[in-house]
């Protein structure tokens, strides 16, 4: 253990490490390998502050540092506690597999840009752990703006009509969310509340209760819908748009960064600042269940339709958020439980499978899944990572998404809603349908007419498989070993 001092401070190297790592990459373009010795220098050290704050948040600690004071009742500021931590320990430990790829992914295909790249995907993780460690809610949304304007370039790397199409729907969708929602909800929490702190349990959140019920109501739905990097269903719609990135891009919006920040900020405010009575006594949470099960449903459906690759993961995304949504939504313990580390679950299955698409296209050039028959064959340690990961999205034992679901169903019999679980069969078995053709065709399908597969194994480059290796067995681990996160879920719900 440290001495308290240097738990004050551990936080803020962790959020400025790749902040401080952003002028030494981009003066070190000309000289690839020591512009990624900053990235890796930079991960590092984000990881290493944020794993040692673990032990302590662990014992029931919580750390705050406030960072500006911008009025007597209002400051930017820092607080780790272990909901925070869920979502910290994975984007940062997930921001040192994707930069391993990502070097392979970029040099591989000869990527332009690939400082600019480099630059805000640093950018990107530090708005994600200041998001991580937010204190209160105008903390919160600085640096959920901060991430949606880096990963801007990101969506737009290729610069092509396409790309710069994706981007602006991305940035109209997300913006217009969070300046044109969240922005007024905050602002109007702010003169009900006197503050923006978040609670310090899940119970009684900040809301006064004579505030009159339809202004909750109000408020409640401009966070759901306005913290649209959640991608419930009418604001999904930048995510499958945003497919036209570079395939790290992808993983890093799909899994690591982006709609892990959209689902943490809506479960964050959901809890801390709602609070479950009150969620409870004006049947928000119910509502919400409903909601994103019809996005749940809905976008599983959509994912059948789709032949690209990129696209059918995109739609899985749009649908695996909504379960961290419902189970928190759910407002019993075991769901809200479920629901949380789901964000664990989701992130290292949901990183194998994007990573997996990547190799694949750099390996073979092919996008389409009708295009995939015998790969398997050719490519076995992706496809049979792709296989394990799409395990864990369906739920099945012993790969992470079985506690998953596990957790919510059982929560939902809990809360003695009998119609979710009767949505979480249903989608389990739409899981089954969109990912079991990929791993089938790919193994035994035959290779498109005219074409014949090369002999022998015929892997992406090692600096791509490797990751991709770590991430799946991650995702078997935790699996098998659900505790060791599962201890910080459980310290949310005492």
């Amino acid at each position: 253990m440290f001495s308290p001092s240097f738990y004050q401070i551990a936080p803020v190297i962790a959020l400025c490490a790749s902040l401080a790592a952003v002028p030494l990459i981009a003066v070190s373009g000309p000289r690839p390998n020591l512009r990624e010795f900053w990235t890796f220098l930079a991960a590092g050290v984000k990881f290493a502050m944020v794993f040692s704050l673990a032990g302590w948040v662990l014992a029931g600690n919580v750390v705050e540092v406030e960072l500006i004071r911008v009025l007597p009742e209002l400051s930017i500021a820092l607080r780790v506690d272990s909901f925070g931590m869920v979502f910290a320990l994975v984007s940062s430990f997930l921001w040192i597999v994707a930069a391993t790829y990502t070097i392979g992914y970029m040099r591989g295909l000869n990527e332009h840009a690939q400082t600019r790249f480099m630059v805000c995907f640093a950018l990107s993780l530090c708005a994600a752990i200041g998001v991580a460690f937010s204190a209160n809610l105008l903390t919160m949304y600085l640096f959920y703006e901060m991430l949606s304007l880096s990963t801007y370039p990101l969506v737009a790397h290729h610069q092509d009509r396409e790309a710069l199409g994706g981007a602006r729907k991305y940035l109209a969708f997300l913006l217009g969310g969070s300046v044109g929602l969240v922005l007024p909800a905050l602002i109007v929490i702010f003169a009900l509340a006197g503050t923006l702190e978040f609670a310090t349990g899940i119970n009684s959140g900040i809301i006064p209760g004579a505030t009159p019920d339809v202004l909750v109501v109000i408020l409640f739905f401009a966070c759901l819908f306005g913290f649209a990097k959640n991608g419930i269903m009418p604001m999904h719609a930048w995510l499958p748009g945003a497919m036209v990135a570079p395939t790290p891009v992808s993983a890093l919006l799909h899994a690591v960064a982006v709609v892990k920040v959209g689902v943490f900020c809506t479960t964050r405010v959901m809890l801390y600042v709602f609070g479950i009575d009150l969620m409870d006594e004006l049947n928000l949470g119910i509502v919400t269940a409903y909601i994103v099960s019809f996005t749940i449903v809905t976008a599983s459906i959509i994912a059948l339709t789709k032949d690209n690759l990129k696209a059918r993961l995109a739609y899985s995304t749009v649908s695996q958020l909504s379960y961290i949504v419902l189970g928190v939504a759910l407002l019993a313990p075991t769901a809200v439980e479920g629901g949380l580390i789901h964000i664990v679950n989701h992130a290292f299955a949901k990183i194998t499978l994007f990573f997996c698409a990547g190799a694949i296209y750099v390996a073979t050039h092919k996008k389409n899944i009708s295009e995939l028959g015998g790969l398997g064959r050719v490519m076995p340690f992706t496809f049979g990572a792709f296989a394990l990961a799409s395990l864990s999205m369906i739920g099945a034992p012993p790969v992470g998404g079985f506690i998953s679901k596990w957790y919510l169903l059982v929560g939902a019999l809990d809360a003695g809603q009998i119609a979710i679980i009767v949505v979480l069969l249903a989608s389990t078995m739409l899981n089954v349908a969109y990912f079991a053709p990929v791993v089938y065709h790919a193994f035994f399908g035959k290779p498109p007419a005219g074409e014949v597969l090369p002999t022998g194994i015929r892997e992406a480059p090692l600096i791509m498989v490797a990751p991709i290796l770590l991430a799946a067995a991650i995702s078997l681990f935790i699996g098998i070993y659900p505790d060791l996160m599962m201890q910080f879920v459980k310290m949310v719900t005492p």
